[in-house]
């Protein structure tokens, strides 16, 4: 069976916002990113109602109704957490489904090096995923470790963007070792080595990087190539000096984003508006960044 494309279907001078941080945790088939102990934490964590995990049609049935496009993806992290993921195949095939509003990016597992190559080479070639989606901490590996740079080769040859998992993470909160997740895989200083070495690649940094918040600043402004996202926090919990950051030396530099299903777009959108940002940088951050991001002219 041929694979299903995703090719794009948005109106971007017609939406109002990109969110670039949304996970589809449950394909069509039932099968979930995580083991049911990590996802309970995690929910336990956000305090996420029941039945929050959604799929991707109706992921994309939320987006709709803010007039927001999404990027969606998983986490291949099967080495590290001894678990297949939700199948990236089926994710793509909901995002084509749904083309108007989301838009896919795949996922390799870091540890399978030469296949991870091959695997880049397959989704976007194949499957036509705009960018891949790292979680080091979920996925058990230093970023700048070289044995993983020819995995960066693959996605700068194929001109998208790399999204990187930065600082504290739900995902395993409270459990006893926190489920084997080790926080330091996280720390943004090791994507500043990825960052020097590879200046064609575009690298987002995903949320506030708690801890580490300061040298995530500095890295985003040293660095052209270099973003952050602002999901998986409550924005009146922003850290003051990334809020400050927000409407100077970073105003080309962050991206709106949720962290769906963690936390959900109007919430994000809601306490937003509290923060006092200067008006000029408010469709940069929602809109204007994303596009450049994701290499959109128009």
């Amino acid at each position: 069976m041929a694979a299903e494309k995703y090719d794009y279907g948005i109106d971007f001078s017609r939406i109002d916002a990109i969110d670039m941080h949304a996970h589809v945790e449950i394909d069509s088939h039932g099968h979930k990113a995580y083991v049911d102990e990590l996802v309970e934490a995690t929910e336990k964590y956000f305090k996420m109602p029941p039945g929050a995990i959604a799929g991707v049609d109706a992921i994309a049935d939320l987006y709709r109704q803010h007039n927001t496009a999404a990027v969606v993806f998983t986490v291949d992290a099967r080495t590290a957490m001894r678990h297949v993921p939700n199948s990236i195949e089926d994710l793509v095939a909901g995002a084509a489904r749904n083309n108007d509003v989301l838009i896919p990016f795949g996922s390799v597992d870091p540890w399978h090096e030469r296949r991870a190559v091959h695997r880049v080479h397959e989704l976007v070639r194949d499957y036509g995923v705009k960018g891949f989606k790292f979680h080091p901490s979920m996925q058990a590996f230093a970023p700048n470790d070289r044995r993983f740079y020819p995995i960066y080769e693959a996605i700068t040859e194929a001109g998208v963007p790399a999204l990187f998992h930065t600082g504290q993470t739900g995902m395993g909160s409270g459990l006893p070792g926190g489920h084997r997740i080790k926080l330091r895989y996280s720390d943004p200083m090791l994507l500043d080595d990825v960052a020097a070495d590879f200046p064609e690649l575009t690298i987002v940094m995903a949320h506030p990087a708690v801890p580490w918040v300061d040298p995530q600043i500095a890295i985003a402004t040293h660095k052209a190539n270099v973003y952050i996202d602002l999901s998986g926090w409550s924005p009146k919990y922003f850290p003051p000096q990334l809020v400050h950051a927000m409407s100077r030396q970073l105003r080309t530099k962050v991206l709106f984003g949720t962290d769906f299903p963690y936390i959900r777009i109007d919430r994000w959108r809601r306490d937003f508006e509290t923060l006092g940002v200067d008006p000029a940088v408010v469709p940069l951050v929602y809109k204007e960044n994303a596009l450049r991001v994701l290499g959109i002219t128009r």
